[in-house]
């Protein structure tokens, strides 16, 4: 809209005081206020209209389809999310069946095995450490440092581009020649 700033306030101001005179001046600024006001309330009413207009028409519908239209990608992934958290929502909520005795008595002693296992592997790890650290304690050696990891190999050069090929001339035959030169 109109950008005022102080000082041409000011201006206006005094060429009104000396137009009008300092009698009239606070009437006539009361008028220009309420017309101001009025304008304003004028333009919010019509800006409403216009966005009820627009709402009942079906604005909207088409900007989201403007939207999913300029990015499909996008409006893509967000189909993509809907689904999958319709299938995780359905997934929650069915139970999971019963196993039979059988198979649970089956599930059951694989958990077993597998704690075990896992048991073990880590005591053996510990025993391992126990000694590793008895095995330091006792030697005055250095331990062995650790190989030096491998280096990278390098990337190899990119070979040179051919050179384009210039057509061959082609050759006269040697009977073609023969008659030039007679």
């Amino acid at each position: 809209m109109f950008d005022l700033g102080w000082t041409e306030l000011l201006l206006i101001g005094i060429v009104a005081l000396i137009v009008v005179g300092p009698k009239d001046l606070p009437g006539m600024f009361r008028a220009v206020g309420k017309f101001v006001g009025k304008a304003k309330g004028m333009a919010r009413e019509f800006s409403h209209a216009m966005n009820d207009a627009a709402d009942g028409s079906g604005v909207d519908d088409i900007k989201e389809t403007l939207r999913k239209a300029a990015n499909p990608v996008k409006s893509a992934m967000d189909e993509v999310k809907k689904t999958t958290d319709g299938v995780t929502r359905d997934l929650k909520e069915s139970a999971k069946p019963a196993l039979s005795e059988e198979r649970q008595s089956q599930a059951d002693k694989i958990r077993e095995k597998a704690a075990e296992m896992a048991n073990s592997r880590k005591a053996a790890e510990a025993e391992a450490e126990a000694e590793a650290a008895k095995a330091g304690a006792v030697s005055d050696q250095p331990k062995a440092s650790p190989k030096p990891a491998a280096k990278p190999k390098a990337t190899p050069k990119p070979k040179a581009k051919p050179k384009a090929k210039t057509p061959a001339k082609p050759k006269a035959s040697p009977k073609s020649n023969a008659g030039d030169k007679a």
